[in-house]
C-alpha cells in the first residue's frame, strides 16, 4: 500500500506540475483532465498493441480500494478542511436555506431521478431495478463539497451565495450517503421498503451525526483552549479528525455529517476564542495544504478510474440524457424553489442559476457507485456516474465562474438580511 501511495503522489506531482506550467487550469480540474488524456492515451496504445502501460495501470486500480480510499479516508479529512472555511454565523443566518436544500432538496431529488432513470431505461432496453434506479439518485444528487469548494469560492460569487452552496454541499452529503446506505440495505436484505423504519433511521443517523460532531467540536475546542503549542494542537485536530470520523461508525451515526459539524465549531469557536495568532496561522497552513494535495489526489484518482468504466454507445446516449435529467431535476428542487420563494430566502438575483449550475458532482458519487456489489447493476450505475461526474468537473465547473458574473450582474443584488 505505501508503494501505490507513493506512485499515486508522483503522478499527482507531475499532473499538478503540468497543469501550473502549461493547462493553467483550476488544479483539481486541471490534474483530472491530464489523468483522464493520460488514461485514454493508454487505451489507444493497448488498441495497436501496447498493452504493457495499460495493464499496469490497471494491476494498480485494482490494488486501490477506491470506496475505502474516499469514504473512510480522504472524506473525514476534506470534508472538516472545508467546513473550516465557512464562518458559523454565516452558516446560521441561511441556516434555512441550507437545510431545506440538503434535506428536503436531496430527497426529492433521489426520487425524481431514479424515477426517470427507470422508465428511460426501460425505453433503452436496459434492465435495471427500481430500488437501484433510487440508488443512483441518491449518489448522483448530493453535491459534492470537494468540487464545490473551492471552484465556487475562486468563482467569485456573493458572500450569500457562497455560504448556501457550500452549506448545502457539505450536509446534502452526508444525507447521500445515508440514503445510499438505507436503499442498499433494503436491496441486501431482500427486504421491502419500509419507509417509517427508513425515516427512522435517517434520523438516527443523520441527527445522531451533527450531535456527535457537535460535541466532538467543543471537545477538541476546550482542548485547544487549555493549552498554546500549535505542535500539539494542529495535531489534535488531525487527530480528532481521524479517530472521531472511526468512532462515527462504530457508533453507527453519520461521519461526514460529523465532521462538517466538528469542522464548524472548531473553524469558528476553536479559531477565534482556543488558539492564539501563532497557532491559527500554522493550523490554517497545515489544513490549507493538507486539503489542497488529497483534493489533488482524489481527482487524478477520478482520471484514473476511467479504466474500470466499460463502454457501449447504448449506455452513452442514456448517460447524456441522464445529464439533462439530473440539471433538471437540480433545477426544480434547488433552483426553482429558490426563485419562487425569494422573497423569503432574501439572496441576491440570479441566485437560483448559480445553485442549479453549480450544483457540482464528484468523487464522493464514483466511489459510492464503486462499493456496489459486483454485478451489470454495479457496472451500469458506475458508467452513468462517471459520465456525469466528468461532466459536471469540466463542463459546469470551468463555465460556473461566467454564470455567477451573468447572474449578478443581471439586476442589482437586495441586501441580504437574516432568515
Amino acid at each position: 500500500m505505501f508503494n501505490v501511495a507513493v506512485i499515486l503522489l508522483v503522478i499527482t506531482a507531475l499532473a499538478a506540475y503540468l497543469n501550473h506550467r502549461f493547462v493553467r487550469l483550476p488544479t483539481a480540474i486541471g490534474v483530472m483532465v491530464i489523468a483522464l488524456l493520460g488514461t485514454l492515451a493508454l487505451i489507444a496504445l493497448q488498441a495497436l498493441g501496447f498493452s504493457g502501460l495499460h495493464d499496469y495501470e490497471a494491476t494498480l486500480l485494482r490494488s486501490i480500494d477506491f470506496p475505502e480510499v474516499v469514504l473512510k479516508g480522504l472524506l473525514s479529512m476534506l470534508l472538516f478542511a472545508a467546513a473550516l472555511q465557512l464562518n458559523f454565523g454565516d452558516l446560521r443566518e441561511y441556516r434555512w436555506h441550507v437545510a431545506a436544500l440538503a434535506v428536503l432538496g436531496t430527497i426529492a431529488s433521489t426520487v425524481m431521478i431514479g424515477g426517470v432513470l427507470w422508465f428511460v431505461l426501460d425505453w433503452a432496453g436496459l434492465a435495471l431495478s427500481l430500488p437501484y434506479c433510487l440508488i443512483f439518485g441518491a449518489l448522483i444528487s448530493p453535491t459534492d463539497p470537494v468540487a464545490v469548494a473551492g471552484i465556487i469560492s475562486q468563482a467569485g460569487a456573493p458572500r450569500s451565495m457562497t455560504v448556501v452552496i457550500s452549506g448545502e454541499s457539505l450536509f446534502n452529503d452526508g444525507i447521500g450517503v445515508v440514503l445510499f446506505a438505507l436503499l442498499l440495505g433494503m436491496i441486501s436484505d431482500g427486504s421491502s421498503p419500509d419507509w417509517s423504519h427508513a425515516v427512522v433511521l435517517l434520523l438516527r443517523e443523520a441527527g445522531g451525526g451533527l450531535v456527535y460532531g457537535l460535541v466532538l467540536g467543543w471537545v477538541v475546542y476546550h482542548l485547544l483552549r487549555s493549552i498554546d503549542n500549535y505542535q500539539v494542537e494542529v495535531m489534535i485536530t488531525l487527530a480528532a479528525v481521524l479517530g472521531g470520523y472511526a468512532l462515527a461508525r462504530e457508533l453507527e451515526v453519520s461521519g461526514p455529517l460529523a465532521m462538517v459539524m466538528a469542522g464548524l465549531v472548531v473553524g469558528s469557536r476553536g479559531r477565534e476564542f482556543g488558539m492564539s495568532e501563532t497557532t491559527r496561522r500554522h493550523h490554517d497552513m497545515f489544513w490549507e495544504m493538507l486539503d489542497w494535495m488529497l483534493n489533488s489526489v482524489l481527482f487524478v484518482l477520478i482520471g484514473l478510474e476511467f479504466a474500470a468504466v466499460s463502454f457501449s454507445p447504448m449506455v452513452l446516449l442514456v448517460s447524456a440524457g441522464m445529464i439533462v435529467v439530473v440539471l433538471l431535476a437540480r433545477l426544480l428542487c434547488a433552483g426553482a424553489p429558490m426563485a419562487l420563494l425569494s422573497h423569503y430566502f432574501t439572496m441576491p438575483h440570479g441566485a437560483w442559476q448559480v445553485l442549479t449550475w453549480g450544483g457540482l458532482r464528484g468523487a464522493i458519487s464514483v466511489a459510492l457507485a464503486l462499493s456496489l456489489p459486483y454485478g451489470e447493476p454495479r457496472n451500469l450505475i458506475l458508467a452513468m456516474t462517471y459520465y456525469i461526474v466528468v461532466f459536471s468537473i469540466l463542463v459546469q465547473g470551468l463555465s460556473i465562474g461566467k454564470v455567477v458574473k451573468w447572474s449578478t450582474r443581471a439586476r442589482p443584488a437586495p441586501s441580504a438580511t437574516s432568515s
